[in-house]
């Protein structure tokens, strides 16, 4: 069978298990996920060594450090999926709510209905756990699921999928509600971004290559953001110990994440004060400092940042630093570089923070906190099927809710049109 064929077949299948999807109950959706969630805890040895193979392989075709650490399925990883899995199910269902039922004049009652978008596909690269985070989303949004993973993450990705198969059979739910593709041909994308008939979404989550690949040539609805160029301000009534927290968390917990920080924006009045304190922590880390010309001033190790740094997404320990006169020049730079991902401001003034938020266009703005917390597990969500910087039906981290849509519910009595 070739790869058109084969991709012919799983939209079927999700397309048909769709449609059982959407009228199963809270009940047997909880049920698929809390079992589940007991398959990958009984398959702990068998996740742990495929994870190894996809690494072994990875670090022999030169795989960048940034995306073996993407890859990698450590304990706690594993931990936090089964963690995740189980959050997804304690939520509420959003499917079936009907809100704003009003009475017309005419007598009828109007509102609407929340209901699943059909078949999500996703399409992402590295990290074996957006499988878990994808297909528990979308089931208990009561949406067919097709996961595209990446090459490298393949027998992670298929050790996952045994477990979300079995875990589907035992709740008496179709095993192709989530169907992982197993063909590592990239034919497989072209194809799934270009079956409306089948697929009524996709969700790619990767390298801007991979995005705009998508964005440009898919036939289908995407949901996606193409970098994170997030960034750090530290306000002239910033308390220093928390931005310096803040600044270190932000860019350090980790590298290779699309929340990590990538620019620090320091107020010239504190900028003596905080900038000599945190290069020293950044050099103790290995972070590779570039600076304008009043940040070398301050610290002259750092290299100098050139135009296209403000722009950068590193996904590494690099950080590009400027220091802005006020408030004013820091919300403007943040919205002309920046890629309306996460934003964060540090400051104990008020209006200052008021000011911040709704100046800056970004899914997530944020006060006093690192830019990692821009994700759906911190937001509550359980998980999250990925971060949009659309404008249009979800942004921010995707959870239940976005994968969802509304229709129209019309109630009446034997009522006709005079």
């Amino acid at each position: 069978m070739n790869v058109q064929d084969y991709m012919n077949l799983v939209g079927q299948q999700a397309r048909s298990a769709s449609r059982l999807l959407a009228t199963a109950s809270t009940a047997s959706k909880n049920a698929a996920l809390n079992a589940i969630a007991e398959q990958l805890t009984k398959s702990r040895a068998q996740l742990a060594e495929a994870n190894a193979t996809d690494l072994a392989k990875g670090r022999e075709r030169g795989l960048e450090p940034a995306l073996l650490d993407r890859l990698e399925l450590t304990p706690a990883r594993i931990d936090a999926m089964i963690e995740g899995i189980r959050q997804v199910a304690a939520l509420a269902d959003p499917c079936g709510e009907i809100t704003d039922l009003k009475y017309r004049p005419t007598g009828i009652q109007v509102g609407k209905m929340r209901v699943p978008l059909g078949v999500v596909g996703i399409i992402y690269e590295s990290r074996p756990n957006v499988t878990i985070d994808a297909a528990s989303l979308c089931l208990k949004s009561g949406n067919a699921a097709v996961l595209r993973g990446g090459s490298e993450s393949i027998a992670s990705n298929m050790a996952i999928a045994a477990c979300i198969r079995a875990g589907l059979r035992e709740a008496g739910l179709p095993e192709t509600a989530v169907q992982v593709v197993e063909t590592t041909d990239r034919a497989a994308v072209g194809a799934m971004i270009t079956m409306p008939q089948y697929i009524d979404v996709i969700v790619p989550r990767g390298g801007r290559s991979l995005i705009e690949r998508i964005s440009t040539e898919a036939k289908v609805p995407v949901i996606k953001h193409l970098d994170g160029v997030c960034h750090v301000y530290i306000d002239v009534a910033a308390d220093l110990d928390k931005a310096f927290k803040i600044s270190l968390n932000a860019k350090t917990h980790r590298y290779g994440v699309c929340n990590a920080m990538e620019t620090l924006l320091v107020n010239e009045a504190v900028a003596d004060q905080i900038l000599p304190r945190l290069a020293e922590a950044y050099g103790a880390k290995g972070v590779e400092l570039r600076g304008c010309e009043k940040t070398r001033a301050l610290l002259p190790d750092a290299k100098v940042a050139t135009e296209e740094d403000w722009y950068a997404e590193y996904l590494a320990p690099i950080l590009a630093i400027k220091i802005v006169s006020g408030l004013d020049e820091a919300i403007e730079h943040i919205n002309r570089y920046g890629s309306q991902h996460t934003d964060a401001i540090v400051t104990e003034n008020y209006t200052r923070a008021r000011q911040f938020i709704t100046a800056v266009d970004s899914s997530s703005v944020m006060v006093n906190t690192s830019t990692r917390f821009a994700d759906g597990f911190e937001y509550g969500l359980g998980a999250e099927i990925g971060i949009s910087t659309d404008k249009i039906h979800a942004r921010g981290p995707v959870g239940l809710e976005g994968l969802t849509s509304q229709k129209w519910v019309v109630l009446g009595d034997g009522h006709i049109r005079q």
